[in-house]
């Protein structure tokens, strides 16, 4: 007896990639292609109505984003694996979408063996990776992120409570160039590009709590 084609959901904001995708699994007899979803909203509403076995997930797309849609399947109980297949491997892509409980993370140069392949693992529950992202989770693992100093952790609650630099430079006694400098080291040390992604990465490891700041 044959075994069933892998049913698979496509979320990708560009037609285009929607579309060599779609054309790349119809091909093979081992897949299903069921539906299209332009955004994470429409992924998530698409995998409650259709089940597929895995959805191959971009990550940045307008309106709700892969990591968003990835973290809604999860509380809504849907079972399909999410293969991750996106442009950008750095840290706060990969680790966001991992830790959302994304089962594989792929770039959209991966070949299409190599595509295929991962679908399957990831149909069985098996974790899969682009040779750069598993390269960059060993690195996190083996080299331990730079710790905060005491003073990077006071700045940083700070901004969690909304205060801008000058604000932080008064209140610290401090100029608001040391400042500035201070919240550059956050951001390297953190691997982030903006305050909002700072404190939530900072909550999110433990470096902040609710009651900071009372």
């Amino acid at each position: 007896m044959a075994e069933r084609p892998i049913r698979l959901l496509i979320a990708d904001d560009h037609p285009i990639v929607r579309d060599g995708l779609r054309g790349m699994f119809a091909g093979d007899p081992g897949f299903e292609v069921l539906g299209e979803a332009g955004d994470g909203a429409q992924a998530v509403e698409l995998a409650r109505a259709l089940d597929p076995d895995v959805i191959l997930m971009d990550l940045r797309m307008p309106g709700t984003d892969g990591v968003t849609a990835i973290k809604r399947l999860a509380e809504l109980g849907i079972g399909a694996r999410v293969l991750v297949l996106t442009t950008y491997d750095t840290d706060r892509d990969v680790l966001p979408a991992i830790e959302a409980g994304a089962t594989g993370y792929l770039l959209k140069d991966t070949g299409r063996d190599e595509l295929t392949r991962a679908v399957r693992t990831a149909a069985r529950g098996e974790a899969v990776l682009s040779p750069s992202v598993a390269t960059r989770l060993l690195g996190q693992v083996r080299t331990p992120a730079d710790p905060l100093s005491a003073r990077e952790l006071e700045i940083l609650r700070l901004i969690a409570d909304g205060a801008t630099n000058r604000e932080a430079a008064a209140r610290l006694f401090i100029s608001e160039a040391t400042v500035k400098s201070h919240v550059l080291h956050i951001y390297a040390k953190l691997g982030v590009n903006d305050r909002a992604a700072a404190v939530a990465t900072a909550f999110r490891r433990g470096l902040l709590t609710l009651d900071d700041g009372r």
